[in-house]
């Protein structure tokens, strides 16, 4: 990504359809007046995000309402990124500041930007190697020693799981980890992992998840997650079933923002076929931008699900990928079975309990059955947040590709 970023980042009806019951079923009884709310929005970052010549309110007002919260743009200079701050602020929209006064004189920099509104942290890396750490943790140290903002991330974005030894700077992945949280204090950690290619899904990708997050958990911080956005050599254009399962399995690991790569399509380089992004190339929206704008949507009207979470038990079922363990029920789950593979999380948050279950395959629909103790009021949680009982005790629906089913009970 650092190469390619260089060279350039709902309704109850809705839900009730994509997750039919097929037969057997326990019906939605009763609309339970419960919703879960925060006070903040789940972030979700567009990486090479409005373009520096396309900077006016209109575009970042576009920006915002496909869901997205915060701009990743490298600007060219830093008159660029303070004419993008306060265009950014009439729309609603932070930015993580990304010029290269940031490099050359960081104190100055910092002073210059950081009493902005729509300041929300500031650039120091993408994918950088172990030796890296040092210097970026001095540079870190430099910004916060002028800043004192908690609310403004020092971001620097870790390289994935199937990066070669010599790319990380360590023997293993999880030294890698483990070594860039020891040396540099940021706030949130960031990786990027792009799952759906050549068809399929990477063998590592969910190995990837168990490792950051159980890194994060240990260090008592959030992680943030990726999803691939636009089409090039080996990954597609995304389909919604796609961008759902990225999103998806990542805040069913604890993720508490999403970042899209990218939002506007990079420019094309000799031999390339970049396409697909949720702005194309000739500086309009894509089908995908409606694809990203829905996924947004329902991530937002989740965001009392996920946002300050806990997970509190996960496994997966069917053919485990790599460096997973199998779901186990607890109560008052008495039995689970899916036709497919899936991810099953269990959230904590507040007095409630969230199971989410992810269909691991973006093409094929997934029949899930689930029992629970008879004394327990388990609900459905629509895209919206609202919740509704289910009768019974037990429940047989589909998930669509891709898709996340979500429960909810009180906690006991």
């Amino acid at each position: 990504m650092a190469n390619l970023l260089r060279a350039g980042i709902v309704a109850v009806l809705g839900f009730m359809a994509s997750l039919t019951d097929v037969g057997c079923a326990a019906r939605v009884e009763t609309e339970t007046g419960a919703k879960a709310t925060v006070s903040q929005r789940l972030p979700v970052y567009a990486w090479c995000g409005v373009d520096p010549d396309h900077t006016t309110v209109e575009r970042y007002r576009e920006l915002a309402d496909a869901g997205f919260t915060h701009n990743l743009t490298h600007f060219p200079d830093a008159d660029a990124q303070a004419a993008a701050l306060d265009v950014a602020q009439a729309a609603g929209i932070k930015i993580i500041v990304y010029c290269p006064e940031l490099v050359k004189d960081p104190p100055a920099t910092v002073r210059r930007f950081m009493d902005h509104p729509a300041v929300g942290g500031w650039f120091l890396r993408d994918e950088p190697s172990a030796s890296d750490f040092d210097t970026l943790a001095k540079r870190l140290a430099q910004i916060e020693a002028v800043d004192k903002n908690q609310a403004h991330l020092g971001y620097i974005n870790l390289l994935p799981n199937y990066a070669s030894a010599s790319q990380l700077g360590t023997a293993t992945y999880e030294e890698y980890v483990g070594c860039f949280i020891k040396t540099v204090p940021v706030k949130a950690i960031s990786f990027d992992n792009y799952p759906v290619s050549d068809g399929a899904i990477r063998g590592e990708w969910y190995e990837n998840l168990e490792s950051i997050a159980k890194a994060a958990s240990s260090a008592k911080k959030p992680f943030y997650g990726f999803a691939l956005s636009w089409g090039h050599g080996r990954y597609p254009v995304p389909t919604l079933a796609q961008l759902r399962l990225q999103v998806y399995s990542n805040l069913a690991y604890g993720a508490q923002g999403i970042e899209y790569f990218t939002y506007w399509t990079p420019p094309q380089k000799a031999g390339t076929d970049f396409q697909g992004g949720p702005i194309g190339l000739d500086g309009n929206r894509t089908v995908v931008y409606d694809r990203v704008k829905q996924m947004n949507t329902e991530i937002q009207g989740l965001s009392g699900v996920f946002l300050g979470a806990e997970v509190l038990a996960l496994g997966h079922t069917g053919k485990l990928p790599k460096g997973t363990r199998s779901y186990e029920p607890s109560a008052p789950i008495k039995a689970l079975n899916a036709d497919g593979g899936a991810v099953v999380s269990l959230l904590g948050r507040a007095t409630r309990r969230y199971l989410v279950i992810v269909n691991r395959d973006f093409d094929k629909p997934m029949t899930l059955e689930l029992a629970w103790e008879a004394a327990t009021a388990v609900a459905r949680v629509a895209k919206d947040g609202r919740e509704f009982v289910l009768a019974g005790d037990q429940l047989r629906a589909n998930v669509e590709p891709g898709d996340a089913m979500i429960l909810s009970w009180l906690a006991k």
